[in-house]
């Protein structure tokens, strides 16, 4: 492993070709008010395969600036979202019904 900084976050949006914006949260007492705070970042991160869905905890690298806004890129799906992909097998399921349904 090298001395890249790694960061763990969860992916709102793959609506781009080959780019995610992940959401990385971060959780640190306030220093003067003593109160915990929940921060957090979002950043966009390169996706060769484009393999990442919503909803999946992925783990980025930094890496040198691939373009304007992209400084990072997914080294690894961590977990994926289950419930995104069964909604997507219920949703599969009902089409199939339908078309049967239509065809008689």
């Amino acid at each position: 492993m090298n001395a890249r900084r790694r960061i763990m976050g969860i992916v709102t949006s793959d609506k781009m070709d080959k780019t995610v914006v992940v959401e990385i949260s971060r959780t640190y007492r306030h220093p003067l008010v003593g109160k915990i705070v929940h921060d957090f970042k979002r950043v966009k991160a390169h996706d060769e395969k484009n393999e990442c869905k919503i909803g999946d905890k992925v783990l980025l690298v930094e890496s040198a600036p691939l373009s304007k806004e992209k400084r990072w890129v997914v080294e690894s799906i961590i977990k994926r979202d289950e419930k995104k992909e069964i909604v997507e097998e219920i949703t599969e399921e009902l089409a199939a019904e339908l078309k049967e349904g239509a065809q008689e």
